[in-house]
């Protein structure tokens, strides 16, 4: 059983440490010196390569540093720890650009639930088309979308 437990607490570790990694860097480098290559997921468009995707590969290589150092067998969590990044990546390419933003086919509509306050976060972030102003910054844990529309109504009042 202890056997299992530490490659368990990496995996998960990894994935959910991957959500306050992914908002932080939203949050603080993507609408801020980031802007730049960020910006493209802000603006209309169609559903093809943007700019942003490029978030992607950096976070793959990430994940792959871990592979890398994981594969020493003293440093074996490590590894764990890059399949749970790894699973969140996935999650992200098939919820974010599947469910809410439509970049390929996807099998899913959010009609309630989880899923639905998801959608919901993320369109509200996307009101603003600007580097500042933006609600809701994580990807996995979604504030409640009232609570998010009262943020945006007050930073309009301002």
């Amino acid at each position: 059983m202890a056997s299992v437990m530490i490659p368990v607490a990496s995996f998960l570790t990894g994935l959910l440490g991957m959500e306050a990694v992914a908002w932080g860097t939203h949050r603080y480098l993507m609408h801020g010196p980031l802007w730049a290559w960020h910006r493209s997921h802000h603006e209309p468009g169609g559903r093809g390569p943007e700019l942003n995707d490029l978030f992607g590969l950096v976070f793959a290589g990430l994940a792959l540093g871990l592979f890398w150092l994981g594969a020493r067998p003293d440093l074996r969590p490590l590894w764990w720890a890059a399949m749970g990044a790894t699973a969140y990546g996935l999650l992200y390419a098939l919820v974010h650009d599947g469910l809410v933003h439509r970049r390929f086919p996807f099998p899913v509509t959010a009609r309630r639930g989880y899923l639905l306050r998801l959608v919901q976060a993320h369109h509200l972030h996307h009101i603003s088309q600007e580097r500042d102003g933006a609600v809701s910054f994580g990807f996995l844990w979604a504030q409640d979308p009232e609570r998010l529309r009262g943020q945006l109504r007050a930073r309009r009042a301002t």
